[in-house]
């Protein structure tokens, strides 16, 4: 690394464009390779898009300095709210900064897009390029990639073009908007319900698109009037594109997919399969878990195989947690057709088609991957390769929300009848009772089984005091989650119902208290002799 001797370190500010790699400029990849230090933004989660952006351009041995974010909304607990705390943060990252570049050491910030169109880099910029030598790269905004993206101009002959953020009160965006020939709007997520309603007010809602996650293989183009409000994150943008290029409206579906608009929406047949497979090559069945409830709970790997897919499969109230795209076909079907559904999505991958099996938490816990590994091993599916990548459990979900009634040994059972029969679950349960497990139990009820738990818990009451914590999660992560500690001779089964999981302790998980939160539970991880 350069030292002190040499005088000042140099800073860069450098466009990483809007998501696709190739799309970095070829100055800005020289530059993050020779630098000593890459600086980038990202939130508590600790995943960065600029240095996923930036990845293929670094080196072994370069100095990394992640800058998190305090707060990624306008709510915080800083005495000052938040614009007090967002100051303290840059005036503290522009300090770490200085501390390289007073070495001598080259810094180089990262930044989505261009450092000065809406970038977190204009603070540091603000902070620290009136003391050292300074240059700023610029970058692809996403607003030129989601019209790349969306396959037409942004303003064409006289037109004028406004760019806008989402954050304006609603009434200010939809003058803005009928004020205009063309407009970009930014900054999307929460803000997009008010969005809507401003094209809405101004009369554009027909003419609007929505992109989100341009140039990347999460992208995603639709009009912007059929878009769910929930599916809706920060890296997205609305697009009111050149009044003279409507004619190319249709566009996006056509070219998203390489496949013409007919085959693009139509329900998944063998025929459209060819198509797809034609573009793509071989099949493949991916069984994903989509985790307990919204995005936040999917992994990386299990969005990027349903970003990937050509169709994708599944119950349909899971289809419907996974974002619409229009170059995906969907085929949702009821509950209790897991082998029909497997066989279904074997025989399109059979034909070519890239096909996501979707399944709430984890596939492989009393879920699609056992249906769809059973259909697979008959001879007719022989070429066809399946693969299940794995999800957040609800029985994980709910220990997390509690403490950690899973810190030892445990075992998982369901209390469903309908696939095995009740003496085979009273064995089991008894089994893991005598045993001093932990147990977490699926499926305790539902419409048609309303005596099991009752049952379940009498069985459990010989081998457990009646004082045994049991965590009751229901719907953790989404609108409806509750939870409640109950002792286990407390347990009314009138409080469960199919979308509640419960965790019965064992004779060691304790009830605790912890600083000014709720009580924690816990099982120790260490057993008494």
């Amino acid at each position: 690394m350069t030292t002190a001797a040499n005088g000042p370190g140099r800073l860069y500010g450098v466009g990483l464009g809007p998501g696709d790699p190739d799309l970095v400029t070829v100055k800005a990849a020289r530059l993050i390779g020779a630098a000593d230090v890459v600086v980038y933004h990202s939130a508590r989660h600790g995943r960065s898009v600029a240095r996923s952006i930036a990845e293929p351009y670094l080196r072994p041995g370069q100095v990394e300095e992640p800058l998190t974010y305090p707060v990624t909304t306008e709510d915080s607990s800083h005495p000052g709210g938040y614009r007090a705390a967002m100051r303290e943060f840059y005036a503290d990252c522009a300090r770490r900064l200085a501390v390289h570049l007073d070495a001598g050491r080259t810094v180089v910030v990262l930044a989505e897009g261009d450092p000065l169109f809406y970038g977190s880099y204009m603070h540091l910029h603000q902070r620290l390029a009136h003391r050292y030598r300074t240059e700023v790269v610029p970058g692809v905004t996403s607003m030129s990639g989601a019209a790349a993206t969306l396959g037409r101009p942004l303003v064409e002959a006289d037109e004028v073009l406004t760019v806008l953020p989402g954050t304006l009160p609603t009434e200010e965006l939809a003058r803005r908007l009928a004020d205009t020939d063309a407009a970009a709007v930014l900054k999307l997520g929460r803000t997009f319900p008010a969005v809507r309603e401003a094209l809405a007010a101004a009369g554009r809602l027909d003419d609007a698109w929505y992109v989100e996650r341009a140039s990347t293989d999460g992208e995603r183009v639709e009009p912007l009037a059929d878009v769910d409000p929930d599916t809706v994150p920060y890296f997205s943008l609305a697009l009111l594109a050149s009044r003279l290029g409507a004619a190319a409206a249709s566009a996006p579906a056509e070219a998203a997919s390489g496949v013409p608009g007919d085959a693009a929406v139509a329900p998944g047949h063998a025929e459209s399969a060819r198509v797809v497979a034609e573009a793509s090559g071989r099949g493949e069945v991916v069984v994903v878990g989509l985790g307990p409830a919204g995005r936040d709970w999917i992994t990386p790997q299990a969005q990027a195989a349903l970003a990937a897919a050509d169709d994708l499969v599944g119950y349909g109230p899971y289809l419907d947690r996974v974002p619409t795209n229009p170059r995906q076909r969907r085929h949702p079907s009821d509950n209790r057709v897991e082998a029909q559904r497997a066989a279904y999505a074997l025989g399109l991958a059979a034909d070519g088609a890239r096909v996501a099996v979707v399944s709430s938490g984890d596939p492989g816990v009393f879920a699609m991957a056992a249906a769809v590994l059973e259909v697979a091993a008959e001879p007719r599916w022989k070429g066809v390769p399946v693969r299940v990548l794995p999800g957040v459990t609800a029985a994980q979900a709910v220990a997390s929300r509690v403490g950690a009634p899973l810190g030892h040994d445990y075992c998982v059972l369901s209390l469903s009848d309908q696939l095995k029969p009740w003496p085979v679950i009273e064995r089991r349960l008894l089994a893991a009772a005598r045993a001093d497990l932990v147990i977490a139990i699926y499926n305790p009820a539902s419409r048609s089984r309303t005596w099991q738990l009752a049952k379940a818990r009498d069985l459990l009451l010989e081998h457990r005091a009646a004082g045994t914590p049991v965590v009751l999660g229901r719907d953790v992560g989404g609108a409806g989650e509750r939870l409640e500690v109950v002792e286990l001779a407390q347990l009314d089964p009138a409080m469960v119902d199919m979308r509640t999981l419960l965790i019965v302790g064992s004779s060691t998980t304790r009830v605790a208290t912890t600083g000014d939160g709720p009580p924690v539970v816990f099982t120790p991880r260490r057993y008494p002799v």
